[in-house]
């Protein structure tokens, strides 16, 4: 057999990893077609089927994930060692941040950011699951938790309150039901495996539902319920502040509960020097102190939950 061109093991190892010929094309930059070809030349020039493909992707076969188990680690090396001398652009940065933080507290900001830094060239990326920071060029995110994340430098923005909010709608229909006997109310489950809805009676008192009117898989279809009047959902201020300002959702009774959870920028050691982030992270810690500032006189329960 002729040697073997390295330069089909790199996108095999990546449809390897993903699973699926479309991601794995838009990552290297080439077309679904071109990568197909690309497959079934390595197939040839190995003699060996290495893909069994279907309709939602493509799955190794028993000699494809000998072979990734082969060349995988050894490509993955090379990429970690090569990726310290990639080009990138000072004045371009790519962040990833889950869609309420980024709609409700970062968009509404961004006209100062552009102020600011005029020639920061940001590009947004909203999603609920977490980047693999390793394997995707993102510079940095904005994450919700407790700070604990292995191999990335993490610093904290602010803290996270939570309270039962519903839409005016809701309480007009439920008028004469005090709003403090929340049994008395159609409450929104959260997405599993959350808990707050406990912690909220455990501190406050009240009888548990025995069902909810709803339970929700995401916190994003939670919101849009609870806008829709369904319900009563637990809300988080940071996020839910913009819409208690306009009047579309309303806290009920005063209660608020403070969670352990808070807000972080995080970022791996290669984007350290990256001076487009560098900037980026100035002007958000600047925004996170002064939101801080303008929070203080916003003094709910002190409680800290788990």
């Amino acid at each position: 057999m002729a040697r073997l061109p390295l330069g089909l093991l790199q996108p095999f190892v990546q449809v390897a990893r993903l699973g699926n010929l479309s991601h794995a094309a838009a990552q290297a930059n080439l077309t679904v077609s071109a990568l197909s070809h690309q497959m079934r030349q390595l197939e040839e020039r190995l003699g060996r089927r290495l893909f069994e493909r279907g309709p939602r992707g493509v799955k190794l076969t028993i000699e494809g994930c000998r072979l990734l188990e082969v060349v995988g680690e050894h490509i993955e090396g090379i990429e970690r060692a090569l990726s310290a001398y990639d080009q990138r652009r000072d004045d371009a940065l790519t962040l990833s941040a889950s869609p309420g933080i980024m709609s409700s507290w970062l968009v509404p900001r961004l006209p100062r950011l552009v102020a600011a830094h005029p020639e920061l060239e940001l590009t947004l990326q909203s999603g609920s699951m977490l980047v693999n920071f390793e394997h995707e060029p993102v510079d940095a995110g904005l994450r919700y938790g407790r700070g604990e994340w292995a191999s990335l430098h993490s610093e904290r923005l602010f803290g996270e309150w939570i309270a039962p909010v519903a839409a005016p709608e809701l309480i007009a229909q439920m008028s004469g039901t005090d709003p403090r006997d929340l049994s008395r109310w159609p409450l929104l489950g959260e997405p599993a495996p959350s808990t707050r809805w406990n912690d909220w009676f455990e501190r406050f008192g009240g009888a548990r539902p025995r069902r909810y009117v709803a339970q929700f898989d995401s916190l994003d279809a939670l919101r849009h319920a609870a806008l829709e009047g369904l319900g009563v959902a637990l809300g988080r201020m940071v996020t839910s502040k913009s819409l208690i300002d306009a009047g579309r959702l309303h806290v009920l009774g005063n209660h608020y509960l403070r969670v352990e959870e808070a807000y972080w920028l995080v970022y791996p050691s290669r984007s350290r020097e990256h001076r487009g982030l560098q900037s980026f992270r100035e002007w958000l810690l600047g925004e996170a102190q002064d939101y801080c500032r303008q929070m203080s006189a916003f003094r709910p329960d002190d409680t800290t939950v788990g």
